[in-house]
């Protein structure tokens, strides 16, 4: 007998063998002979019974998941000596790994000829795939060393449990006891985010703000959700005594648009959702085409097939959502009454979503009534970002009490904002 892909030696227990035991399960299955030297020489082991409790132990506490029952361990006599006998068989639930290093390559082992060999973050990934199929939220996470501070906050403020057995039946640990990715995406420490562009006008030349948000895609969302309220600004409208508030974008279409992009995104890639504001738009631009047979008008009829079916189980017992596949009929709903639509734009490999600042373009619109001193200053403001008096007179070659009282008119008409005072007035666009 000599060591070969399929057997190992050694000459007594060692912790080390759990190794061997892990590489075995991962790739073909094996054998491990304790009470033989590396050369084949039968040593024997003194006392087998207790060998063979200290590899079971081994097996059923230093290695995950769960591999004892693909695992047979023997006591036999060769050339009159006792020796351990441990049959591995190739695992179901790859990849094995030692539990107190986890799924990463300094745990994973697989075999090489005749030793063991850390397995690559590919080898892993494919072992993955191959035990979980190509659901995302179904597979083993690489990070088992997950906590739920803010997950637990969330849950905590609707009054819903969030213990051990919810999380098993919300399938953040699976079959084989083992995180999910789907408990990842829950998680602190979850590795996929949102950033934040705030763009200077309607071109992404000038940068005004960027962020990142992190964590938990629960606290994500509540975050996102906020900053983008920062830059929803107000504008009132007056007729007689009465006054009108008009939000930069419907509130509602916001909620929708960034609910889409968190639950319908593919998290098998590793990009990050992007959210761009513009002066004139919102554009929000998630990683993954559409499901395989979904078109673009399917879903704006409110057709839904889920990429993600758990974590949008998971957003309906949160009430986040409220039914699958009401999202764009929502969104199309809130712009109805205005005469700038939202745009959808779908990629093999992206999904966007445009929501139009409906206050922008009223302004635009509005335009067109404005007369031809009003539209000069317009234009200069364009250009300039603000105006003062002295720019406004000197452009359109007028007076000062004629460029005062054309910029009042203005401001009256809600189409620029007046600030400072003295030398340090401005005015700018609402």
């Amino acid at each position: 007998m000599q060591e070969s892909k399929n057997i190992e030696f050694k000459e007594r227990f060692v912790d080390d063998i759990k190794k061997t035991i892990v590489a075995f399960a991962n790739t073909d299955g094996g054998t491990l002979y304790i009470g033989i030297s590396d050369n084949g020489d039968v040593c024997g082991v003194e006392d087998s019974d207790d060998c063979m409790l200290r590899a079971s132990n081994t097996i059923r506490d230093a290695i995950k998941p769960d591999v004892s029952m693909f695992c047979e361990i023997d006591s036999e006599v060769v050339n009159e000596k006792s020796v351990v006998k441990i049959t591995v068989a190739q695992g179901t639930a790859k990849p094995y790994y030692i539990a107190g290093k986890g799924i990463r390559p300094e745990g994973v082992y697989v075999r090489q000829g005749a030793s063991n060999a850390p397995a690559t973050e590919t080898a892993i990934l494919n072992m993955i795939r191959e035990t979980a199929g190509d659901n995302y939220e179904d597979a083993r996470s690489l990070n088992q060393q997950l906590t739920f501070n803010q997950a637990e906050k969330h849950f905590a403020q609707k009054n819903i449990s969030f213990g051990e057995q919810q999380k098993r039946t919300l399938k953040l640990i699976g079959d084989d006891k083992t995180y999910t990715n789907l408990a990842l995406l829950l998680s602190d420490q979850c590795v996929h985010t949102i950033k934040f562009a705030v763009f200077e006008g309607t071109t992404k030349t000038t940068f005004k703000d960027r962020k990142e948000f992190s964590g938990s895609i629960l606290k994500q969302l509540e975050d996102a959700f906020w900053y983008i309220d920062m830059f929803n600004h107000t504008q009132a409208e007056f007729e007689g005594l009465n006054r009108y508030d008009s939000r930069d974008y419907p509130v509602g279409a916001i909620r929708e648009a960034l609910l889409n992009a968190v639950v319908h995104r593919d998290y098998s890639f590793s990009s990050s959702t992007l959210i761009s504001i513009f002066d004139d738009r919102l554009e929000f631009v998630t990683v993954g085409g559409l499901v395989k047979g979904l078109t673009k008008n399917d879903i704006m009829l409110g057709v839904s097939v889920l990429r993600n079916r758990n974590l949008a189980d998971i957003f309906y017992r949160l009430k986040l959502i409220e039914a699958y596949g009401t999202g764009m009929p929502k969104i199309k709903e809130c712009y109805a009454q205005y005469e700038k639509k939202p745009v959808i734009e779908v990629t093999d490999n992206a999904f966007k979503i445009t929501l139009p600042n409906t206050n922008y373009y009223k302004a635009v619109s509005d335009i067109s009534k404005l007369s031809k001193r009003e539209k000069q200053i317009i234009g200069l403001l364009e250009n300039n970002g603000f105006v003062t008096r002295a720019m406004v007179q000197e452009y359109i070659g007028c007076s000062q009490t004629t460029a005062i009282t054309a910029l009042n008119k203005m401001v009256k008409k809600n189409l620029i904002v007046k600030t400072g005072k003295g030398k340090d007035t401005r005015y700018t666009r609402t």
